[in-house]
């Protein structure tokens, strides 16, 4: 390649659980650089999931990372050109993109349900999530029924 690879740049943990994560899940969360107002959201939806699931001895905050881990797809197809043909390839996702794709799934689940505030919404779709139900986790299981259904052209990716 000509050019140089762009540095990954430093993300800050977080002012209230100090956890990288949370921020990167903030980030994607947020609107037009509010990023105070991603946070209250955010914070508040942790305190819902905190009083759904009070029968579990988890923090709300493994709880979103269990969620977190339950929506996350293994792997995904690309659409690969070759001949006159477009194939769908399934292909391994890389860790940080498998984290990433997750935490967009999960905020635009969150976002399609009806009603009440965003907190409430987010909260409702974390413990979908964590209980393996929800649109997110839909989601994941539509990319490995197709990724399954398109294992004969693996040989094709590079």
């Amino acid at each position: 390649m000509r050019k140089a690879k762009p540095k990954k740049r430093v993300i800050l943990p977080d002012p209230k659980f100090n956890d990288q994560k949370v921020s990167k899940f903030v980030n994607h969360l947020m609107y037009d650089g509010k990023k105070n107002t991603s946070y209250e959201i955010f914070y508040d939806a942790l305190d819902i999931v905190g009083g759904k699931v009070k029968d579990e001895e988890k923090s709300a905050l493994e709880v979103w990372k269990q969620a977190l881990d339950n929506i996350t797809p293994q792997v995904e197809v690309k659409s690969r050109r070759i001949g006159g043909a477009t194939f769908q390839v399934p292909t391994e996702i890389r860790p940080d993109r498998k984290e990433s794709v997750s935490m967009k799934n999960m905020i635009l689940f969150a976002r399609k349900r009806g009603g009440k505030s965003m907190a409430e919404k987010l909260a409702a779709e974390i413990v979908d999530a964590f209980n393996n139900q929800g649109g997110a986790y839909k989601r994941k299981e539509d990319m490995h029924r197709m990724a399954e259904a398109n294992r004969a052209f693996a040989h094709f990716r590079f």
